[in-house]
């Protein structure tokens, strides 16, 4: 029998996170199979032991379950600790380990399939919720110069980079935490790592955060990122979607889970064609 992993979430419907890790394992030879569990949102805990008693092997989980899965785990990397969520859970028998793989996913993305060098440079993370903080610690482990965490309640970002002050430090990286709206210096990379995306909004930050040629990030894909890269190339800024960083986050999930690291380029590439 095929070893079991899923991806846990609420909506869960639009996951892609089944057709990569079919094609991961096609790729790699893994006799694995993988499928998405729509989970209550008052559920996780029993979602979880269900899927343990039916011998699932690992799993993925998205919003909104993902400072509802750290505390279970027995052990966790210091990523996800000091995110304090997680998005992958492997069982290893009565042991519950814990990653997050959301942030290296992200910096992968960018250094590796866009080409772009974050060591030096300065980085506007838009947002300060679970979103950001699954992402910061690996952007201050790529060495930029500054990043600055911009978000409609100013003491939320504070919190976050006090968190990370320890790691941006010790990789002598400069944090910041603006007023969202009196944000204008510009940037070499934005990341929206807000909800606006999703809720059809208007970019919270101004244009000026843009210079032409600036990475324009968002961490949603498909036609919930559209606004933002509209919005991006209108300003001349170089705009991405979240499909790459969906990609690259899988992929070192499949490598907690399997010890081997799938061809992820070749599979984003595959993934962008089959979405036209």
């Amino acid at each position: 029998m095929s070893d079991l992993y899923c991806v846990m979430g609420n909506p869960v419907e639009h996951s892609k996170s089944p057709w990569i890790h079919a094609r991961f394992a096609q790729l790699t030879g893994q006799d694995m199979h993988y499928d998405k569990r729509l989970i209550a949102l008052d559920g996780f805990a029993r979602g979880i032991a269900a899927f343990r008693a039916e011998g699932g092997k690992g799993c993925n989980i998205t919003v909104p379950f993902k400072f509802e899965a750290a505390p279970i785990a027995t052990r966790l990397t210091p990523r996800a600790e000091l995110a304090g969520a997680c998005n992958v859970l492997r069982f290893d028998g009565d042991e519950v380990f814990a990653d997050n793989t959301d942030g290296v996913g992200l910096v992968n993305d960018i250094t590796r399939n866009a080409g772009v060098r974050l060591a030096g440079r300065d980085v506007l993370l838009i947002g300060a919720g679970g979103a950001a903080a699954g992402v910061l610690g690996p952007l201050i482990e790529a060495g930029p110069r500054l990043i600055a965490v911009a978000n409609r309640t100013q003491a939320k970002a504070q919190h976050l980079i006090d968190r990370h002050a320890s790691l941006a430090q010790q990789h002598r990286v400069k944090l910041q935490a603006p007023e969202l709206l009196q944000v204008t210096d510009d940037f070499d990379v934005v990341i929206n790592a807000t909800a606006t995306s999703l809720s059809g909004e208007a970019v919270p930050v101004s244009p000026a955060v843009l210079r032409r040629g600036t990475l324009a990030c968002d961490l949603m894909y498909g036609p919930a990122a559209q606004g933002f890269m509209d919005w991006a190339a209108a300003h001349g800024a170089a705009p991405r979607d979240g499909l790459g960083m969906l990609v690259e986050q899988a992929a070192e999930a499949f490598l907690v889970w399997r010890g081997v690291r799938p061809p992820s380029a070749q599979v984003l590439e595959e993934l962008r064609a089959a979405l036209g």
